[in-house]
């Protein structure tokens, strides 16, 4: 570059017209011309040493830079127009040879990129720019990439086929390829690009990778901490220690932003267990010199330890006393101080006072340190916040789903009082419809003071559903599926289905149609369509068709209280039954028409419907059978579940306490027939460790025998009967597995324990006076049967399995039990 500013400089400067001495005794000899001896009229002295009368060489005289220039000539283009390249150019024809103008005219074509070179020169008042294009580029190769595909790291370079090629833009492009692999964890890869020249001044770019093997994490230290171990605290961090068993795990991955993470987990798990003051003094990770691991350090200062001593409240809320709130209180004297407790008691009260017609209240809790005590005194400030209210809601980015359908979900319309609680859960309501793949809520001042302006921001993705898959369970045998769904059909909400299961004991077609909102109402209604065909010949010696359709509805009072109804009707028909069968089976042979009408109340406070951490859920229900159709019955049930969340006692959100308990009853009215298929069973998923409906009434084999000269023939299968009342009980610790929570693997241990009697079938045959159909049936009494146990769930790749081995404690004699119960399933 300095080499051509000298040349420009020289090319302005120094003069390009040398007048000879002929040229001047020409002038010389003009008309009016002075005399020869006269000295020269521009007073220039004769040059020392020359005679008078000898011809005089002019000295050099550059010409004045205050001349305009006249025209500026562009050569050495090929592809890129002359006025194009005028436009870059700040000098321009009419300026004069300025130094600065003609500097900042080299630096802008510079900076376009399309040039390899530029130089500048002057010829008397014409500027001339010599310039070198730079090549077209024809095609860019991507080769030695395994982990990352062409088209993602097309979308991270600038380059682009037909686009100018640059030596600056090639070095750039490096690094972002670079940077992909780093995202990938795989920081010694290299990229080397490789130019191939072609005709025409195009180029083809190659770049040529060596990925590497991932750079995993070697080691993670903990320098500070005196009251957690660092085994303790590696358990708090998502970044793991590479170790052999993490093959599907990518938490020994090096990431940047997960130890940007990883901090703020430390910081939550000390605030949590009473380290007020904690501080993350840094968390860095450095890179070993072969470019293959990590090593990470917490750098930490815990800080002295608090306990909550007194906890009060101050109310300006009118018409709410602070001695009325106390009761929502849920912390309690001399525990250890846990940030998130607080915030949450805070938001819960804040819901509570909101919900008896407060909408403005507000719940802010204060804290004051006493260092000397190491205690700490909470006071929950109750105030009412600034009265805002809904001006106009504004949907955007829905280009598949309707408004309305995201309108409806929203706890507020136009008009309605605003608080920010309405904002976290608006947020909330619309990722739980599943339409999208972000979901934003945004304010913005309204035209008054008091009034706001919300913005509801989604991205759409796609809600239709193809599944094909297979698996195994215990109860269907080897299975296979197919499932194609679409979860809002058309952008109303509308969820629609078929699914089909073919599996050794079990055929099932289903067809599914559900509506969130029917009639733009609270109401839920849908309509199934199935069909069922059940081989219970593991447990049962008959198989079980049933056909038919249910109509759903249901609707909400409120976040946590709803009621669902249905009605069904089946044709149902027993078959397959075998000739040693018991006489309870065989009378059940042949079809049935069930017509029933059900209703379930549910009230729900969990944090979330899969896998909840915490809260309770209640339900009531019923079946009533015998609007019309064969069957006569009326089935009531009860369930509750309630989760206890261990999070202070062990430190994580990884272990929760799930209690269960249950009942049911079936009577008959106006003479029904009493189906066996109709009954409770236990065993199974309501009795782990026991066989499916293995608990309960069952029959004894009766022997072939002679009666008053007449041979029957015996009944030897022991067939299940199942009950007509039904209770259950359930205590399960799920905990994460060590040293494979990052896998998706989580354990439990189990106690379960239930009951089942009543026999209910269509004839008796207990009696021996019953003749050659005696049959008499054990195990029908409410003595508890106990099992306990362990089991894991683990979300592989390949699917959900799920294994539960469990140990009956208690049992009758005759019980069928299970010890190991698994199952398998994959989605694709």
């Amino acid at each position: 570059m300095s080499t051509k500013r000298s040349a420009l400089l020289a090319s302005v400067c120094v003069v390009p017209l040398f007048w000879t001495a002929g040229a001047h005794a020409q002038d010389a000899g003009a008309e009016g011309a002075p005399p020869s001896d006269a000295p020269p009229s521009d007073g220039m002295a004769p040059t020392p040493g020359m005679a008078p009368d000898q011809p005089q060489v002019e000295a050099i005289k550059p010409p004045p830079l205050a001349d305009p220039i006249e025209a500026v000539d562009i050569k050495g283009n090929d592809r890129i127009e002359t006025n194009t390249i005028l436009s870059y150019m700040v000098v321009q024809p009419g300026d004069r040879f300025d130094q600065d103008l003609l500097d900042r005219s080299l630096k802008t074509l510079y900076a376009t990129g399309l040039f390899k070179d530029v130089s500048m020169q002057r010829s008397g008042n014409m500027l001339i720019v010599h310039v070198v294009e730079n090549p077209i580029v024809n095609r860019i190769i991507f080769e030695g990439n395994h982990s990352a595909k062409d088209e993602d790291l097309t979308k991270v370079i600038s380059l682009r086929p037909r686009a100018v090629f640059s030596t600056k833009t090639i070095a750039s492009d490096r690094q972002k390829i670079l940077g992909v692999y780093a995202e990938k964890a795989r920081y010694a890869a290299t990229v080397t690009p490789q130019v191939i020249r072609l005709a025409h001044n195009r180029v083809d770019v190659i770049f040529r990778i060596n990925e590497a093997q991932k750079t995993l994490i070697r080691k993670v230290t903990f320098v500070g901490n005196r009251t957690f171990s660092s085994t303790r605290l590696a358990g708090v961090v998502s970044s793991k220690e590479t170790a052999w068993y993490r093959f599907f795990s990518s938490s020994d991955q090096y990431n940047p932003e997960r130890i940007k993470y990883d901090a703020e987990l430390l910081h939550r798990f000390y605030l949590k267990n009473g380290f007020v003051d904690f501080q993350i003094k840094n968390a860095t990770g450095e890179l070993s010199p072969d470019h293959k691991e990590f090593y990470i350090t917490y750098t930490m200062e815990e800080g002295p330890r608090y306990r909550l001593n007194k906890m009060d409240i101050r109310s300006s809320l009118r018409h709410v006393s602070a001695e009325s709130l106390h009761k929502y209180i849920s912390l309690f004297h001399n525990q250890w101080y846990d940030g998130s407790a607080i915030q949450h008691n805070a938001t819960s009260m804040q819901e509570i006072l909101q919900a008896k017609g407060y909408p403005f209240a507000m719940v802010h809790p204060e804290i004051a340190r006493n260092p000397e005590k190491r205690t700490v005194n909470l006071l929950f400030d109750v105030s009412e916040g600034p009265r805002m209210y809904v001006e106009r809601i504004d949907i955007n980015g829905n280009t598949i789903t309707q408004d309305k359908v995201i309108r409806r979900q929203l706890p507020m319309s136009e008009g309605d009082p605003y608080t920010p609680m309405d904002r976290k859960y608006s947020k909330a309501v619309l990722e739980d419809l599943g339409f999208f793949k972000t979901v934003s809520i945004d304010q913005t001042p309204g035209s008054a003071p008091d009034k706001v302006n919300i913005s509801a921001d989604v991205v759409e993705k796609p809600t239709g559903e193809f599944s094909l898959g297979g698996g195994y369970s215990s109860d269907a045998g080897v299975l296979g599926n197919l499932g194609l769904k679409q979860h809002n059909l058309l952008g109303t909400g509308i969820d629609a289905g078929f699914s089909g299961t073919a599996a050794y004991y079990e055929d099932q077609a289903d067809i599914s149609i559900t509506d969130p909102y029917f009639l733009n109402r609270n109401l839920v209604a849908g309509i199934d369509i199935f069909g069922i065909q059940n081989r219970y010949m593991t447990y049962q010696n008959y198989s079980e068709g049933r056909y038919g359709m249910t109509l759903r509805m249901g609707y909400s009072y409120n976040n946590h209280l709803s009621q669902s109804w249905s009605y069904t009707l089946t044709d149902r028909n027993v078959g397959d039954t075998w000739s040693d069968s018991s006489w309870y089976v065989l009378d059940q042979s042949g079809w049935s028409l069930l017509s029933q009408l059900s209703t379930t109340l549910t009230y729900d406070t969990r944090d979330r419907r899969m896998q909840p951490h915490s809260g309770y859920v209640i339900r009531i229900g019923g079946d009533f059978a015998g609007i019309g159709g064969n069957e006569r019955y009326f089935r009531g049930k009860i369930d509750a579940a309630y989760y206890i969340p261990l999070d202070s006692l062990m430190g994580n959100h990884d272990w929760t306490v799930d209690l269960r308990a249950g009942a049911g009853d079936i009577a008959n009215w106006g003479g029904g027939r009493s189906d066996i298929i109709d009954n409770f069973y236990l065993g199974g998923n309501t009795l782990r460790g026991f066989l499916d409906g293995g608990a309960g009434p069952r029959t004894m084999g009766i022997p072939a025998r002679t009666i008053d000269g007449v041979k029957y023939p015996m009944h030897s299968q022991e067939d299940f009967l199942g009950g007509r009342f039904l209770y259950t009980a359930s205590a399960t610790i799920h905990f994460p597995m060590p040293f494979a929570a990052d896998m998706g693997i989580k354990g439990r241990y189990f106690v379960d324990a239930g009951g089942l009697d009543g026999l209910r079938v269509r004839e008796r045959y207990t009696s021996p006076s019953d003749g050659y159909k005696y049959t008499p049936v054990y195990g029908d009494t409410l003595v508890p049967r106990v099992s306990t146990g362990v089991g894991f769930s683990w979300k592989s790749p390949f699917g959900l399995i799920n294994i539960d081995l469990g140990v009956p404690i208690i049992k009758q004699k005759h019980d069928r039990t299970q010890l190991l119960r698994f199952g398998f399933g994959q989605q694709f």
